[in-house]
C-alpha cells in the first residue's frame, strides 16, 4: 500500500478569508523544531514494529485495504466518553459502569497506539512533527486514565471523575490533530486501487 496516493475530493474548500485559530495552531506545529527534540523513543518503537514485513502489512493494514488506526481510535474515545456522560448524571448507580468502560477504553488504547506509532513511521517532515504532538496528546490522555482508574478502584471517585475529564481534554486535543493529519494532510496507508477515481 501507499500513504501518498492522491485521493478525490469533494469538500477540498471549507470557507475562506483567515484560518481558524486551530488550524493556524496546527500550522504552527508542523513548522515548530520542538517535537523533533523529542521523537527519539517513538523513531526506536517504529522500528521495531515495521522491522517484519508481515508485522507491517498487518498494523497498515494491507489486509483492509487502508490504515486500521483511525477506526480503532473511535474505541477508546467512545469508552472514554460515555464514562464521562455517565459520570456526569451524577447518579451513584452508574458509577461501575463509568468505571468499567474507563477500563475497557485503556484496554482498547493499545492496539490503538500501536497502529497509531506504525502509521507514524512512514511521516516525515511536518506531518511527523504533528504525529510527536498528538502522540504526547494521547500519551497524556493514557496517564490522566489510568490514574482515574486506579482511584476509582480505591473508592475516590469524585478524584476518578476530575482525573477522567483531564483525560477526555488530552484525548480530544490529540483527536483534533490526527484528523488534521489524516484528513488536512492526507496521512494514512491506503491501497493504491484508491487513487483511481470512482465511477
Amino acid at each position: 500500500m501507499t500513504d501518498t496516493a492522491p485521493v478525490p475530493r469533494h469538500d477540498d474548500v471549507l470557507g475562506s478569508g483567515s484560518p481558524p485559530w486551530a488550524v493556524r495552531l496546527a500550522q504552527r506545529l508542523e513548522q515548530s523544531p520542538v517535537p523533533e527534540r523529542y521523537d527519539t523513543p517513538l523513531q526506536a518503537v517504529a522500528g521495531a514494529l515495521l522491522s517484519s514485513p508481515r508485522i507491517r502489512g498487518l498494523l497498515h493494514g494491507d489486509w483492509l485495504g487502508h490504515a486500521v488506526h483511525p477506526f480503532l481510535t473511535d474505541v477508546p474515545v467512545g469508552a472514554w466518553t460515555s464514562a464521562a456522560l455517565l459520570d456526569l448524571s451524577g447518579r451513584g448507580d452508574v458509577r461501575p459502569a463509568a468505571q468499567y468502560l474507563v477500563g475497557a477504553g485503556l484496554v482498547a488504547a493499545v492496539p490503538t497506539a500501536v497502529t497509531g506509532v506504525a502509521e507514524w513511521g512512514r511521516t516525515e517532515g511536518a506531518a511527523s512533527r504533528v504525529g510527536v504532538v498528538h502522540a504526547a496528546s494521547n500519551v497524556t490522555a493514557l496517564a490522566f486514565y489510568s490514574g482515574s482508574f486506579a482511584v476509582r478502584r480505591a473508592g475516590r471517585h469524585r478524584l476518578g471523575v476530575l482525573l477522567g475529564l483531564a483525560g477526555l481534554t488530552a484525548a480530544g486535543a490529540g483527536g483534533f490533530l490526527g484528523s488534521h493529519l489524516a484528513f488536512a494532510r492526507k496521512v494514512g496507508s491506503r491501497h493504491p486501487a484508491f487513487a483511481q477515481p470512482p465511477t
